[in-house]
Formats: structure tokens, C-alpha cells, sequence
């Protein structure tokens, strides 16, 4: 995978993102989604995470005992327990993960439904699955607009809206549970303002630059058959009651009716 052309240009990308969160701006959009998944994981213990991030390491918060961090390529990997292998084919067996955070990577894949296929598959049933990707319908997405011909981070990504990712998940079997909007701030302002992000999520908002889904599996029940009894003949109240009788009753056995669909008669009072 580290030498192939996939891998090659997953690094690339990866590697001309990293200075956009060297900015004020980018900065500030990822201390506001830092804070959006903080209340999310703090809460999980134990068992293992997985974050495909394009920025710095959000969980960081997490009591999680094993989170593991991605990377394309041997050269960008973090820590010695970094995953390296394709995104649409993660090393891991199913239902493996508490905790799968895919982080603005969605934007920047040819097959980004294949990724969250994926992604869907090694996250427990009891598991979290949380997206970040850009608004489109929110000022930065105004400001895209403006800006499409420009080639860098973050505006060559294609941005997709809650709406079709939430198609997506439903493909995989997973159920939106809920949408949180941050990063609120004007046309010209670095930072997300304090009063205006305090605004736009205490009433949620779809108007911040950025958007983080959460998404459980859904739970299957399994299929009940309903079984139909019939009776071939009108059964009389006195062969109904017997068991109510005062007397102790008998059930006695009959030769069935020769019905080529009966299967059993009704027991008759000895």
C-alpha cells in the first residue's frame, strides 16, 4: 500500500492539508470540533478507537485504552500503532471498534462511499460512528463559491451535505442519531466568534462551516413466522370446555380425518 499510486496520492493530500491547520481559521474550526466530540467519547471506556483524520488528533480526550490513529503511507505515520492499508480496506476484523471517527477524509476520496462501507463494517454494534466533513450550505460554503478554481485545502475537496450522508449510512445499515453544527463566524472573521458559536449551537444551527454526525448500526430483530392454525371441523363448546369440567377429564386420541390437509383433530370428552 505505501508504494502504490493510491497510497502516493492519499499522502500528498494529506500533506497539503497540514497547513491550513497551521492558521487561525484552522486552528479555530478544529478546537470547535474538538469540543463537539469531547462529550461524545469522554463518557466510553476501554476497548479500541480508530480516527482517519485529516487535522491533528481529536481524541485525544477519550479514555478509550487503545486509540489507533491512520495513515497512507509508512513516512506519515504518528505513532507506532498507526494503521497503514487502503481506507476502503481497513486491516480489522468486523465489529472490532467502540469508537470510528472519520474526519474530512470524505471529501477528499474518489470512493468515498467505499470508505464509510468499510468504516460501518469493523465498528461494534454497540459503537459510535462520527463524521466530520464541511458544510455546504453554510457560509464557508458560500464562500466556496467563490473559490473553486482554488487547489488547496479546503476548498478542492467535494463537499457533500448531512442529507446524502445520511443516505449513505442508511445503505450500510446505520441510523443517524444526531447532527451538531459548529464553527460559527463570519465571512471575514479567522476565528469562530464566541457569541455567534455559543448562538448557533445551543440552537444547532445548519449554518456552521462544519457538521459532525453521529451514527449507530441498527438494531435487526429477528423475522417472526407466523404460524396459521385452521380446524376442519366446527368445534362444540362442550369439546372447548373440558378442561373446565368439574370431573377429572380424559383426552382420548381419534383416528385423524381423511382430509388430504389435516395434520390433527380436536380431542373429544371421554
Amino acid at each position: 500500500m505505501s508504494n502504490s499510486t493510491t497510497a502516493t496520492i492519499l499522502a500528498k493530500r494529506l500533506t497539503n492539508s497540514q497547513p491550513y491547520w497551521q492558521t487561525e481559521a484552522g486552528r479555530s474550526l478544529w478546537e470547535t470540533q474538538r469540543a463537539c466530540l469531547g462529550p461524545v467519547v469522554e463518557a466510553r471506556a476501554g476497548g479500541h478507537s480508530l480516527e482517519i483524520s485529516m487535522g491533528p488528533a481529536l481524541m485525544t480526550m477519550s479514555a478509550i485504552s487503545h486509540p489507533i490513529r491512520w495513515s497512507p503511507t509508512r513516512q506519515l505515520a504518528c505513532t507506532d500503532s498507526t494503521l497503514i492499508c487502503p481506507p476502503d480496506q481497513l486491516a480489522l476484523p468486523d465489529h472490532c471498534l467502540d469508537v470510528m471517527v472519520i474526519h474530512h477524509w470524505l471529501e477528499h476520496l474518489n470512493d468515498a462511499h467505499f470508505t464509510l462501507q468499510e468504516a460501518a463494517r469493523v465498528t461494534a454494534d454497540n459503537g459510535i460512528l462520527v463524521l466530520f466533513g464541511f458544510n455546504p450550505i453554510g457560509l464557508g460554503g458560500v464562500v466556496r463559491q467563490w473559490r473553486q478554481r482554488q487547489q488547496q485545502f479546503p476548498w478542492n475537496g467535494t463537499w457533500r451535505s448531512v442529507s446524502r450522508l445520511r443516505d449513505w449510512l442508511a445503505f450500510v445499515d446505520f441510523e443517524v442519531e444526531r447532527v451538531d453544527y459548529c464553527c460559527f463566524r463570519g465571512r471575514t472573521n479567522a476565528k469562530c466568534g464566541e457569541y455567534w458559536e455559543s448562538l448557533g449551537r445551543r440552537h444547532n444551527l445548519p449554518l456552521g462551516e462544519s457538521y459532525m454526525i453521529q451514527a449507530y448500526r441498527r438494531q435487526r430483530q429477528a423475522p417472526v413466522q407466523r404460524l396459521k392454525f385452521g380446524l376442519e371441523v366446527p368445534a362444540s363448546p362442550a369439546s372447548l370446555g373440558v378442561t373446565r369440567s368439574g370431573s377429572s377429564a380424559h383426552c382420548q386420541t381419534q383416528t385423524p380425518l381423511a382430509h388430504p390437509q389435516s395434520e390433527k383433530t380436536l380431542s373429544e370428552d371421554s
